[in-house]
């Protein structure tokens, strides 16, 4: 593969990745508003079943879905778990944790999944990455504490964010064992199997909260937040990291979540939560010179 053609596809990575993180800072601020009205199993079941139908009927009218992509399911059945793992602790955390805290526990994916990275997939990271790293952090943490530094300073950890501590862990696994199972499957037709797996777990594991739901008698935030969290936070997210895993290393992958608090401040001012001051913008910036950083090809 020529150099310009591998350069081409990184940048679509990374394109790719920047939209995710606009659309997962949704799942945070809508799944706190619903975080208490659903028990996370339950949730996260029904959102992964809409998510499924909607890429497998988008898969059978584009690409199909071709029996050889089904061989070995229990690939599936590892990144299904994973990202179950991930998505069921990440609203269980919402319960008590604000989604402004808990985007600052998702900033510390990057070097987790720097880590599994070089031990799943024998991904190497530059001194060049790991500078980036480290500024895109401390950018997302003054984001996170709003440009208040005695808040930073005081940096605290709650029980929401220490359950929301083990779903990240998860994520970060996840990216490179995509690219470790990956038999050369469309990432639609991945992400497909990825979600029906996970849907099947999440099935038999919350069984009883799934049944014991008042599903008929729900506030409508709770629809709104699974339609979304289903549609935009699993459907289109999953295709867009399992595209973005197969053309680049798991750490500049997950670089991307330092942009999610950025994003969660957005969606709060739209949601009317609060407007944030002129100094969180300095955070921002520094979260934008990191990612141009990895922007760079090594």
């Amino acid at each position: 593969m020529s150099a310009r053609r591998i350069a081409g596809q990184a940048g679509r990575g990374h394109f790719a990745m920047l939209l995710f993180s606009a659309l997962v800072a949704g799942s945070f601020s809508l799944g706190g508003l619903a975080a208490n009205e659903l028990a996370p199993t339950a949730l996260n079941f029904v959102r992964f079943a809409i998510a499924a139908a909607v890429l497998g009927g988008v898969a059978l009218a584009t690409i199909g879905l071709p029996h050889a992509a089904f061989r070995a399911p229990w690939r599936y059945l590892v990144l299904g778990g994973l990202f179950s793992i991930y998505f069921v602790t990440m609203f269980e955390g919402l319960k008590t944790a604000p989604p402004i805290s808990s985007a600052a526990v998702f900033t510390l994916t990057p070097l987790m999944a720097a880590g599994f990275g070089f031990i799943i997939a024998g991904q190497r990271m530059t001194l060049r990455m790991g500078v980036a790293l480290a500024i895109g952090a401390v950018g997302a943490l003054w984001v996170i504490f709003r440009a208040d530094w005695a808040a930073f300073m005081a940096f605290e950890i709650g029980r929401g964010e220490a359950i929301f501590f083990w779903g990240c862990i998860a994520h970060a696994a996840y990216i490179p064992m995509v690219a470790r199972l990956n038999r050369g499957e469309a990432p639609m037709v991945f992400s497909f199997g990825t979600l029906v797996a996970g849907a099947l777990l999440l099935l038999v594991y919350g069984w009883g909260d799934i049944v014991g739901a008042d599903w008929m008698n729900l506030p409508s935030v709770v629809w709104v937040a699974v339609l979304y969290t289903a549609v935009a936070g699993s459907a289109i997210t999953f295709v867009l990291v399992q595209y973005a895993a197969l053309r680049l290393p798991a750490a500049k992958v997950m670089a991307y979540t330092y942009l999610v608090p950025s994003w969660v401040i957005g969606w709060e001012v739209a949601l009317g939560q609060f407007v944030p001051s002129g100094f969180v913008l300095v955070g921002v910036a520094v979260t934008m010179a990191a990612l141009l950083l990895l922007l760079k090809p090594e």
